[in-house]
């Protein structure tokens, strides 16, 4: 009988401290769990750079490809203007660094 209760013990002690482990430590549930919601956080990150890769790589393509596509990127992006064209610039008055010249405003942005 003392053999008995002495495994009945032991195994009782084996099993709680097993349970311990599951709820507290490396690899228990909440463990788990926030790393779960790590993997979701980064698959969410993947999908917009996904988009965002997918979005460049149509605009190289339509660059290759297209002369207009071209023009139209330096007129946005950079400013230019065909020959014999006027390019009005409206400024408005809410906006105070946008009343600097470039090379200024890139100096001073926090202009008062």
């Amino acid at each position: 009988m003392n053999m008995t209760r002495i495994l009945f013990w032991g195994l009782g002690l084996l099993a709680f401290v097993l349970f311990i482990r599951l709820w507290v430590g490396p690899a228990s549930y909440p463990d788990i769990r926030r790393l779960e919601q790590q993997i979701e956080q980064q698959n969410a990150a993947n999908d917009e750079q996904a988009e965002i890769k997918r979005k460049l790589q149509m605009d190289v393509v339509g660059l290759s490809k297209d002369d207009e596509a071209v023009e139209e990127h330096a007129r946005s992006e950079l400013g230019m203007v065909r020959q014999g064209e006027t390019f009005y610039q409206v400024i408005l008055k809410s906006d105070p660094v946008a009343t600097l010249p470039v090379s200024q405003a890139k100096a001073a942005p926090n202009v008062e």
